[in-house]
């Protein structure tokens, strides 16, 4: 995700310093080079040699004749993005006032007046981040184009973003975005029929490549709407849906306002008639009725002829030139931009091999899952663009 970027990371004096170390690891477990700038305070909470252990680089804890933070974030310097994290409310007031005393806030005004991209993930008790000041000091730098990472409020504390919303958040600033200006409704994961109160019809679908497939298409430039049984994810909103029919219903609705859809998720084909009390266990004449569901990419493309659509076909038989036919045949029936086709044998898997059909032949994938959903946003940007 972060392949050859290299990030400033700014940290300043928050309790959140402590996770300081495995932030910067986390951004070289995705690819980028980080050398950190400290100032005393975080000095005092965590130690600039462990920041240096985590990054492989000398930690810059104040400016001197070498001029640091032009060597880092000026025109010509070796930084790609800022990343200012965590940032207190101290630090981000003074961003807003070109205040430059502490190494972190004069490699920030170096970065804004290079034009360099910056991203600052606050940290700080609830009650300061309210504080109509910190307000006006985060609009004030937001309108600069600096991106703002929301703290996670708990405990009367707004504490620093998870990692991944960091990264993300990085990911995003220093690329490319060539889906800038798009909404891009992504599926994911299994749908649920409901059978009685207690039992359900579902699948081995984890979502892991739908929500790979919402992240890349959010870290290029699109605005994505996640619609997945599952949590709130930090580049996405999120519909929250159960069943094959709810699925159907929320992209059909969305959809009108969609640059593309790119359906992931492993939708159940058969539905039941739900009891309206748990069935009683022990019962050797039991039968369930099961009635097909809609294709949901059918139903989408019924409503919007000319709207992108990327589909997904798993098969648990058949070698690769059986699988691309009938890829072939559903990008065909449905006239899809493309579709990925995989064997059911990745389900619940990090690892995947897939292949990519469209109209000019077919190409093979195989990485992690991570990595599926960037070459599938990037076909994507191809299509639209």
């Amino acid at each position: 995700m972060l392949e050859g970027v290299n990030v400033v990371l700014g940290v300043s004096g928050s309790i959140a310093a402590v996770k300081t170390v495995e932030l910067a690891h986390e951004l070289r477990r995705q690819g980028a080079s980080v050398r950190a700038v400290m100032t005393d305070s975080a000095g005092g909470i965590v130690h600039p040699w462990a920041v240096e252990f985590a990054t492989e680089h000398d930690v810059v804890t104040e400016i001197t004749g070498a001029v640091e933070h032009v060597e880092l974030c000026g025109r010509e310097g070796w930084g790609d993005v800022l990343l200012l994290a965590p940032a207190t409310a101290n630090t981000v007031g003074k961003v807003a006032a070109a205040v430059d005393d502490t190494p972190v806030t004069t490699c920030a005004t170096t970065a804004l007046g290079a034009g360099l991209p910056v991203v600052v993930a606050p940290a700080m008790h609830e009650p300061m981040y309210d504080h109509p000041g910190v307000i006006d000091a985060i609009d004030r730098v937001e309108s600069w184009g600096v991106t703002f990472v929301d703290p996670r409020i708990e405990e009367g504390k707004a504490k620093i973003a998870t990692e991944e919303a960091i990264v993300t958040a990085v990911a995003r600033a220093a690329g490319d975005r060539p889906l800038s200006g798009t909404h891009v409704v992504v599926t994911a994961g299994a749908t649920t029929e409901s059978v009685d109160p207690v039992r359900t019809l579902s699948n081995r679908a984890s979502g892991r490549t739908g929500r790979a497939v919402a992240r890349a298409c959010h870290v290029r430039g699109a605005d994505v709407t996640l619609v997945h049984d599952g949590p709130a994810v930090p580049y996405a909103s999120v519909e929250r849906v159960e069943s094959a029919a709810e699925m159907t219903a929320a992209v059909t609705d969305l959809a009108g306002a969609a640059d593309a859809v790119v359906s992931t998720a492993a939708i159940s084909d058969y539905t039941v008639e739900t009891a309206p009390e748990k069935i009683r266990s022990g019962q050797s004449d039991l039968t369930l009725e099961l009635t097909p569901t809609p294709k949901l990419i059918d139903t989408v493309r019924e409503d919007h002829p000319s709207l992108p659509i990327v589909g997904f076909k798993v098969e648990t038989e058949g070698d690769d030139d059986s699988l691309v036919e009938r890829a072939r045949g559903l990008r065909d029936r449905a006239d899809l931009a493309f579709v990925v086709a995989n064997d059911a044998s990745v389900m619940g898997a990090t690892e995947t091999r897939a292949l990519l059909v469209d109209g000019e032949g077919a190409t093979e994938y195989a990485g992690d899952k991570a990595g599926l959903g960037a070459r599938v946003a990037d076909e994507l940007a191809a299509v639209i663009g």
